[in-house]
């Protein structure tokens, strides 16, 4: 797996139930920008906030509805380890990989509390990829993750890399080189695309993947032709479409009302996040448009 991965809302109807029906589409506007594979239910899909029934109605659509090509990732973690295994079970022979982040609440202690956890969720897709998903500013998780691949890669047979979700790049440097770069280490800090290039980068999964798959792939075109200050200030105005919208009430929300702006509407988001009304997108627009963005966002 490798490229852009985007992390994809859950679309959503006016009522914020579920609406299935733009999966098809949504598949295939990122398909059609270059995007090489969807991570559904993560974060960026507002997991939190749905139901198991909801998580399982989503990917199963996306399964049966993804692009020639097009990698299928479904992100299975939950508080509850039951929960999880169920999700796991389910996505089975429906997607190219599963993914778990640590649980949030009683939060895990050790590397072994954490193995053990990964291991009952990834045993139940026994043929299957899985990742974990490191995000420890949501987990509270901030384990070395050079450490846990020396135990996961011992004890997980299906085990096949990490959602890297944090700055550490050192840690993320040599989870690169692990026993010669065996596992798949997915960076996933969008902001810092630039600084994982250096690195050894080969596959990035994030939210903006959905709204600026062009900008990303022309920092990665500078970076490849040594035109740095070019792909610095690329990266800068991924920085600032992330702080502009994140200043219209949070990013999350936000975010997902803008996909109505590139023609796929995702609707509205279920609280805590905000959903912008016509008025507040336009002048969203038109502050990114001044920033010099809109050139580089993904078209329908």
């Amino acid at each position: 797996m490798k490229g852009l991965i985007a992390a994809t809302y859950a679309p959503m109807h006016k009522d914020t139930s579920i609406n299935l029906g733009i999966i098809s589409e949504y598949g295939q506007f990122l398909k059609n920008n270059k995007v090489r594979g969807a991570f559904v239910n993560g974060s960026t899909g507002d997991f939190v906030s749905l139901t198991t029934k909801e998580r399982k109605d989503i990917i199963t659509e996306w399964a049966a509805n993804k692009p020639n090509d097009f990698f299928l990732v479904n992100h299975v973690g939950h508080n509850s380890l039951k929960e999880a295994k169920a999700l796991a079970t389910h996505s089975a022979q429906k997607v190219d990989a599963i993914a778990a982040l640590a649980p949030y609440y009683f939060r895990l202690s050790s590397l072994k509390s954490l193995l053990e956890y990964c291991k009952e969720i990834a045993s139940c897709a026994p043929n299957t990829p899985f990742y974990y998903y490191h995000i420890p500013v949501l987990t509270g998780a901030n384990f070395l993750m050079h450490e846990f691949l020396g135990l996961a890669s011992q004890e997980i047979p299906n085990f096949a890399g990490i959602k890297f979700t944090n700055n550490n790049l050192i840690d993320y440097k040599y989870c690169k080189d692990f026993d010669n770069g065996a596992y798949n280490i997915l960076f996933g800090f969008d902001e810092i695309l630039l600084a994982s290039l250096p690195l050894g980068a080969e596959g990035w999964v994030g939210s903006t993947y959905n709204h600026l798959a062009p900008l990303y792939l022309s920092i990665i075109e500078a970076f490849q032709n040594n035109d740095h200050k070019l792909a610095a200030a690329l990266q800068e105005k991924s920085m600032k479409f992330v702080d502009t919208l994140n200043a219209k009430g949070g990013f999350n929300g936000a975010a997902k009302s803008f996909m109505k702006v590139l023609g796929v509407d995702c609707g509205p988001s279920r609280f805590p996040h905000v959903t912008l009304s016509i008025e507040e997108l336009k002048r969203a627009e038109n502050e990114l448009d001044d920033l010099g963005i809109m050139a580089y966002t993904s078209k329908f």
